[in-house]
Order: structure tokens, then C-alpha cells, then sequence
């Protein structure tokens, strides 16, 4: 039995290996979310949430370089190397954006960054600030390959720090959803009759109520921020699992191998658990790869609208509705690109679910 097992798993991976959109995607969704794991390590802006803003040089081109000042700061945070890995880092020091500096009488004296054509204001501090009064290491030139958005914030680390919130909800968006869906429609479509019938009404009435909508009540009742939206997208996502696994189990329980277990005696828990379910994870997989583009669209949607993760957090869609403004102002760039991120990962688990689809097909 193990061997057939075996065979038919190595004959689904062949068949998946042929599809040459399905593995592109593959590598695709496992790349963003390596970024996304080490995005703290990878992106220019180390700071917790790419946070640290310079309104001197908003809304800056892609590939504009600038030159910033680090002052030291006599607060010393206690933080150790991983915290940093994968949270960010707590950064006490001032970074003032410069465009000249000269040194007078042991003062560092600098211009600020300034555009249109002005000329920043010209300040000073001691050069005591600095460890053995050397200020060049902390002056360096920093390029924002994606540009600025409107506060100053480095785009690119935006993006990539964002890229957690909308790979991690697909997961635990997901997981929810599998939980509650393969377990109501596990015992309904065992168990039938009257169980079954209120089991369905209740996924009637779940699934007559527009998504954005029960989503948006989920997370006003359970308030803004980042697991209530994740809880509340995966309370609504249950249902089409459920009437999935519903169908699959009505057409498992007649078969053979079904009345041979309850012959020898097996509960119901093992019957379900170690006997249909494995038998009917085909479709489940394939309804899940879906399930994780439509989070990632919900989630987009709702921090586009302001109930999604809360500033300063970093999320697609919260960037998409920060500066969805700016495509008719010259610089479409600040929203096409989160727009476009958004629309590769969606792609992305879509075109995986086809490829597992026809992998695991074993008609054809």
C-alpha cells in the first residue's frame, strides 16, 4: 500500500515538475517569502517598521541618492541580534538628511537637505558627539532605489517589511480557515440528516453575507490591528472548505474501504481522520492555494480602506492608500509598485493552485 502511495505521490511531483508556470510560482512565492523572513536583514532601513522618515526628501525619484547625517544618541537600547533579525532595529540616533558640511572650530557645521531649488539651514553640532570626535562614519551616502513615499521612508524597505503582513496572512488566514471548514464539513457530510442540515444553514447563511462586508464587522467587533484582521479573514474563508470537504466526504463514506473500517470496529474519529481525509486532500490543497491569493486581497483591501494593520506598520495595501493619489500627480510609481507586488504574489498561489490541480488530477 505504501508503495502505491509512494508511486502516485512521485507521479503527481513528476506531472507538477512539467508545468512550467506552476514551478515558476513555486520559486516565486518561496523567493518572496525568504524576503520576507530576513526582510529586516536585506532592507536599507533596519528600523522597526522601515519607519525612520526624513520629510526633507519626500516622494523622491527611484535611484535618488542622499547624503545622512547620524548623530549618536546617549540612549543605549538593549537589544539582542536576533530581536534586531526579526523585528528591527531600535534606533535612537538622528539621521538628518545633508547636502554639504564643513568642519569650524571642533563644530560640525551642515546644510540640510532641501528641493525646488531652496537652500536647507545651516546648523552645527560638536564634533565631542562623535566617538573620538570622528564624524566620517557617520556620514554616508544612501541610495533609495525605490524612491521616498510622502513622509521620506525608504520605499524598498516598505515593501519588503510589508511583504510579511501579506505572506503571513495567507497562512494563518488559511490554517483557520482548514481548521473550522474541514471539521464542519467533516461532520456533516458524515454524520448527515438533521446535523447536516443545520451545519448547512449556517454555511448558507455565512455565505450569503459579502465577504468585505463580514470581514469588516469581524474586525470592528474585535478592534484594528494585526491578528484581528488575520482572525477575521479566516473566519470568513471556512466555508468554502467546508462545503468542499462536505461534498468529498458524502462520495468517501459509500466507498469500500469505508465500510471495511467500520466493520472492524473503527470509531468515527478514525474512520474520518485516518481513512477519508487523506483520500480527499486533493481538492483541499488546491482550494487552499486559492485561499491564500484571496487573503492576500482582502487584507490588501482592507488596509486600503484603514481597518487593516495599523501605521506605522507596513502593508501593501496601506502603502497603495497612502499615495494612490500621487498616479495623477507625476509620480504613479509610489502606488504601482506595492499594486504590483500585490498582483505577482495573487498570480503567484493562483497559477500553483492550477498546476496542483492538474498534478493531482488522476483522471488525466
Amino acid at each position: 500500500m505504501s508503495k502505491t502511495n509512494d508511486s502516485l505521490t512521485k507521479l503527481a511531483l513528476r506531472k507538477f515538475k512539467k508545468n512550467f508556470w506552476g514551478v515558476l510560482s513555486f520559486w516565486l512565492i518561496v523567493a518572496i517569502g525568504f524576503l520576507s523572513l530576513f526582510a529586516y536583514v536585506i532592507a536599507p532601513d533596519d528600523s522597526q517598521n522601515a519607519n525612520q522618515m526624513h520629510l526633507s526628501i519626500h516622494s523622491q525619484r527611484p535611484g535618488f541618492k542622499a547624503q545622512i547625517l547620524y548623530i549618536p544618541s546617549e540612549i543605549k537600547t538593549d537589544q539582542h541580534l536576533l530581536s534586531k533579525w526579526l523585528f528591527g532595529k531600535k534606533s535612537t540616533d538622528l539621521e538628518i538628511p545633508i547636502s554639504d558640511f564643513t568642519v569650524e572650530n571642533r563644530h560640525l557645521v551642515y546644510t540640510e537637505f532641501a528641493t525646488d531649488g531652496l537652500v536647507g539651514e545651516n546648523k552645527s553640532v560638536n564634533l565631542n558627539v562623535f566617538p573620538n570626535a570622528n564624524y566620517k562614519p557617520f556620514i554616508k551616502e544612501k541610495t533609495f532605489l525605490f524612491g521616498t513615499d510622502k513622509y521620506g521612508r525608504d520605499l524598498l524597505s516598505r515593501i519588503l517589511v510589508g511583504s510579511r503582513i501579506s505572506f503571513s496572512i495567507g497562512f494563518i488566514a488559511v490554517f483557520i480557515s482548514l481548521v473550522i471548514g474541514i471539521f464542519m464539513g467533516s461532520v456533516a457530510g458524515y454524520y448527515g440528516g438533521k446535523i447536516d442540515a443545520f451545519i448547512m444553514w449556517i454555511i448558507n447563511v455565512t455565505w450569503s453575507i459579502p465577504t468585505l462586508l463580514l470581514v469588516i464587522a469581524i474586525t470592528l467587533a474585535l478592534g484594528k490591528g494585526f491578528w484581528q484582521v488575520f482572525i477575521a479573514v479566516g473566519l470568513t474563508m471556512w466555508v468554502e472548505v467546508a462545503r468542499v470537504v462536505r461534498g468529498q466526504i458524502i462520495s468517501a463514506k459509500e466507498m469500500q474501504y469505508v465500510t471495511a473500517a467500520k466493520a472492524l470496529g473503527y470509531n468515527d474519529y478514525r474512520i474520518i481522520t485516518k481513512h477519508i481525509l487523506p483520500n480527499i486532500m486533493a481538492p483541499i490543497i488546491v482550494i487552499s492555494a486559492a485561499n491564500f491569493a484571496a487573503a492576500i486581497l482582502i487584507e490588501s483591501g482592507l488596509s486600503f480602506l484603514g481597518i487593516g494593520a495599523q501605521p506605522p506598520m507596513a502593508s501593501w495595501g496601506a502603502i497603495i492608500k497612502d499615495h494612490y493619489n500621487y498616479i495623477i500627480l507625476g509620480k504613479p510609481y509610489l502606488a504601482l509598485i506595492p499594486g504590483l507586488c500585490i498582483m505577482l504574489l495573487v498570480m503567484a498561489f493562483m497559477l500553483i493552485g492550477n498546476a496542483l490541480r492538474d498534478a493531482l488530477d488522476v483522471k488525466s
